[in-house]
């Protein structure tokens, strides 16, 4: 493998090192061949001198061998270094100058994505940003938060949200108290708002992205990357944002070679906002050329203007610029309790300029700003029908000497759009319900729990991957499928390793119970371990009764305290193997019997401490 620290210019890829990363891509589905290769090569040298292996190809084949070491070797490479609010003021900034643009111009859902979450410290601290700015209702019914990194030891840890206090270094006590709960030596952070950040893998350089996102974090992530998968990522970045969206990368990143994609925002804090984003209805439509039309009179043309205006499709006013009703369309009349004879009069006289909605200040202000004034979703009620919603357009409409002519009030009934609107948050609340009920019953099993709430998120990270490409929820129905058998085949082995210990156990005890003489078994504080049925029917005590009780304060027949100098010997190892002596004693029936109690030592292992067996042979006095 190349020294990458030597002199003498940028070394030659090693053949050998770059077979390995394509066996890491396939075998594992980690590509590392666009991290630079100073530091990619400087982390793997340093696991492979961790395991005592000094080439490449070897430890290769010592991959293939024990698989369990891909784990250390990507949790070497990926260098999952996060803190809540890490550089603050940059969190400061965004909370103070950017977040309410972003709010502002995000619809009834805000989708955040924190690309390279690590063990979710950011993402936290995101959720954190928008539960403050929001308030936690809204955040609930608002906000996705996706958080996706490659490794999947930190997802597991991000997903737990339990964090020690030095890791909460970053927050203030306010904060703390607010969103984390404490549970032993950790802290919690809050269940109610955990359930709208999402985790799962997605890998930047070969993954398809998150969609449609308002904010976006890559920090620290890119500088690990060369310059041609740098532009690759940045190109899927470009496309996951919204036209508004705004970037936020760490202090080392700093896009000075893609002005094309973003625009600087504030460089010195590394936010960005994407370039050649305008929604369509923003971009300039082209004009077909106009054909000559063909001659009219001053009457037909008049006619015609008019009869335009009456059977539009949405209901219309026009008032002059000295504030009278100059027209009204059929639809008006229908809808809005309008018609020809309210021609003429004051439009502040009728109805329709305040009820269900002030009119009268739009106008104003749709003249004093020269521009039109939009007022969205207006609800109008009438007695024995259904609601209907309107979105109310105010325009000024201007002479050729840009003198003030009038002002036309469109209303554009959009009661079926805000039907399906309600229909499909409806929708959606019951999809969130139903998300919660699996959430609490999940919680029953603390493992399974973990299990299942893995799973949910990767799927519901694929499901947003499907927008742009179908294979990965095919690859994600392979993953959870994989899982099931995993579950299925854990589950088998279980079974069969309890059945082996209830046979194991069952065995043992016919053979205590076919002794003729007692036994008993302590530990090394002479704690008793078993007894068997001899013993019971010996001395009079069942087992249940000395389990776990001292040896020596045993009240039976049998002189104990002669006994313990021969235990302390058998389990100090300091004397022969067995040791035997014969002691007068009384049985549970009274009568006075010999028995002969003969000590052996028994260890669990080589060099451990195991106890004592103790045989108690008796014969008639």
């Amino acid at each position: 493998m190349p020294d990458d620290g030597a002199p003498g210019g940028t070394p030659e890829p090693d053949p050998d090192f770059e077979a390995l990363l394509v066996y890491l891509r396939e075998k594992r589905g980690f590509d590392f061949t666009g991290y630079k290769r100073p530091s990619l090569v400087r982390r793997v040298r340093r696991r492979m001198a961790e395991v005592g292996i000094a080439s490449v190809p070897e430890y290769q084949d010592h991959l293939e061998v024990h698989p369990d070491e891909f784990t250390p070797l990507f949790n070497t490479v990926l260098i999952n270094v996060t803190s809540f609010f890490r550089d603050r003021r940059s969190w400061d900034h965004l909370r103070d100058e950017l977040l309410p643009e972003v709010l502002a111009a995000a619809g009834p859902t805000i989708r955040v994505w924190s690309a390279g979450c690590a063990s979710g410290q950011e993402a936290y601290s995101l959720a954190i940003l928008l539960a403050d700015a929001l308030g936690a209702e809204q955040f609930r019914q608002r906000v996705k938060i996706y958080a996706t990194d490659v490794d999947e030891e930190a997802l597991t840890q991000a997903r737990q949200a339990a964090y020690t206090e030095r890791e909460l270094a970053g927050l203030t006590p306010e904060q703390i108290e607010e969103y984390f709960s404490p549970e032993g030596a950790r802290y919690v952070f809050r269940k109610d708002l955990r359930r709208s950040v999402i985790f799962g893998r997605n890998d930047l350089v070969q993954d398809a992205p998150i969609s449609h996102v308002d904010l976006l974090l890559c920090r620290n992530t890119l500088m690990y990357f060369t310059a041609e998968t740098q532009s690759r990522i940045l190109g899927r970045l470009h496309f996951a944002l919204n036209p508004s969206g705004v970037l936020f990368l760490g202090k080392a990143e700093m896009l000075l070679s893609h002005s094309q994609l973003f625009a600087p925002v504030d460089l010195t804090r590394r936010f960005f906002r994407k370039r050649g984003g305008r929604p369509a209805a923003d971009r300039p439509v082209p004009v077909a050329p106009l054909l000559e039309p063909p001659p009219f009179s001053e009457l037909e043309l008049s006619r015609l203007r008019r009869e335009a205006m009456l059977s539009a499709p949405a209901a219309q006013l026009a008032v002059d610029a000295d504030g009278r009703v100059a027209m009204v369309n059929r639809q008006a009349e229908q809808l809005l309790g309008v018609d020809e004879r309210d021609v003429g009069r004051p439009f502040q006289d009728l109805e329709i300029s305040y009820r269900p909605v002030e009119l009268r200040g739009a106008i104003a202000e749709a003249a004093a700003e020269r521009r039109p004034v939009w007022l969205r979703g207006v609800e109008r009620r009438r007695p024995g029908q259904e609601p209907t919603v309107f979105d109310v357009q105010v325009r000024p409409l201007y002479r050729e000497d840009s003198t003030l002519l009038g002002t036309t009030i469109v209303f554009d009934d959009v009661t079926q759009y805000r039907r399906l609107q309600t229909e499909l948050e409806y929708a959606n609340r019951q999809l969130e319900t139903a998300y919660e009920e699996l959430q609490s019953t999940n919680e029953e099993l603390e493992t399974t729990n973990e299990e299942l709430q893995s799973t949910v998120e990767e799927l519901e990270t694929t499901n947003e991957e499907l927008q742009s490409t179908n294979e990965e929820l095919e690859t994600m129905n392979e993953e959870l499928q994989s899982m099931n058998d995993e579950l299925h085949s854990t589950n088998e082995e279980l079974r069969r390793s309890t059945d082996e210990v209830g046979a194991l156990n069952r065995f043992m005890t016919g053979v205590l119970g076919s002794f003729r003489a007692g036994v008993a078994v302590v530990d090394p504080d002479l704690r008793v371990l078993v007894w068997n049925a001899a013993a019971e029917d010996l001395w009079g005590i069942r087992h249940d009764e000395v389990s776990g009780q001292h040896l020596l304060n045993l009240d039976i027949g049998l002189p104990l305290s002669d006994l313990h100098p021969l235990l302390r010997r058998q389990i100090a190892g300091d004397g022969p193997s067995h040791e035997t002596v014969d002691l007068a004693a009384v049985n549970r029936r009274g009568r006075p019997v010999q028995v002969r109690v003969t000590v052996s030592s028994f260890a669990h292992g080589p060099d451990q401490r195991g106890g004592a067996v103790i045989l108690m042979d008796p014969t008639e006095a």
